[in-house]
């Protein structure tokens, strides 16, 4: 492809290592494209609260499509720019669907604010008993009822010991038009957003107004989450430790996450 306009990177598995780190030349290459002119976006399942340790690492704070695209953040301002949620009945609904397809289930939601912490929402609420995929010391835990009485920016449906792979193949058959599954861990843990959206559609509201086609971003993934933004970008990368079905859906496979992927496609455009 011509020189890319947007750069979308997915952050777990992609951008950084496996102890959370950027590597110097994985750096250097993004900071060299920014540096021409390339919009650079992180593009991830991590709710905005998660966003300031990728930020530290990058050494500078580019605006972030979160959750899997129900969320448009600017680190930079620390402020939530958009927002698309599931609607109290909708969560509702789903959470009948999730309990009675998948047994013993636990749920928890994603809310969010108008910051990354905004005091005045609680913003990863869970039910009794919701088994964490991984440590979330910022939880709330509340009714089932509670749970499901505000609006949502994603519904998590985990099981421990289970297969989210599995998890998603027992849903698809009973999730319509309430929303749409993905998953980004094989950990036993689904997340349901609102129909329609996904990390392709948060690139697109921010590609569009600046001019940028989808021909002019190249996009970098490893899981299931990633799959509409590689299809959707003039050219997908799947990472060297990606899933198969990112695999699947990308022009073109690099290296792993922990042998600078991302760099070693972006110095054919720029260093």
């Amino acid at each position: 492809m011509t020189l890319p306009a947007l750069i979308a990177c997915d952050v777990d598995g992609t951008l950084i290592t496996d102890d959370d780190s950027i590597t110097p030349r994985t750096r250097n290459a993004i900071r060299a494209a920014v540096d021409a002119g390339a919009q650079f976006v992180l593009a991830t399942g991590r709710p905005p609260r998660w966003v300031q340790p990728v930020v530290d690492e990058l050494g500078f704070a580019p605006i972030a499509v979160c959750a899997n695209g129900a969320v448009i953040y600017d680190p930079a301002t620390d402020r939530v720019l958009s927002a698309r949620t599931l609607s109290a009945d909708t969560l509702g609904e789903l959470a009948e669907i999730a309990t009675r397809a998948i047994p013993g289930a636990g749920l928890a939601v994603e809310r969010v604010g108008s910051s990354a912490h905004d005091a005045a929402t609680p913003q990863f609420v869970s039910s009794p008993g919701y088994e964490h995929a991984w440590l979330n010391p910022d939880n709330t835990e509340v009714s089932l009822e509670d749970l499901l009485s505000a609006p949502a920016i994603k519904l998590l449906i985990r099981k421990a010991g289970a297969r989210s792979s599995d998890m998603a193949a027992e849903l698809a058959k009973h999730v319509g038009l309430e929303g749409d599954i993905t998953y980004s861990t094989n950990n036993g843990l689904i997340e349901i957003v609102p129909l329609g959206i996904s990390k392709a559609t948060g690139i697109a509201e921010l590609a569009r107004p600046r001019g940028i086609t989808d021909d002019d971003v190249v996009a970098f993934g490893d899981m299931p989450n990633d799959v509409p933004m590689l299809l959707r970008a003039g050219h997908g990368v799947a990472m060297g430790n990606a899933h198969p079905d990112a695999v699947a859906a990308a022009d073109e496979v690099t290296t792993p996450n922990t042998d600078d992927g991302v760099a070693r496609v972006l110095e054919r455009w720029w260093l």
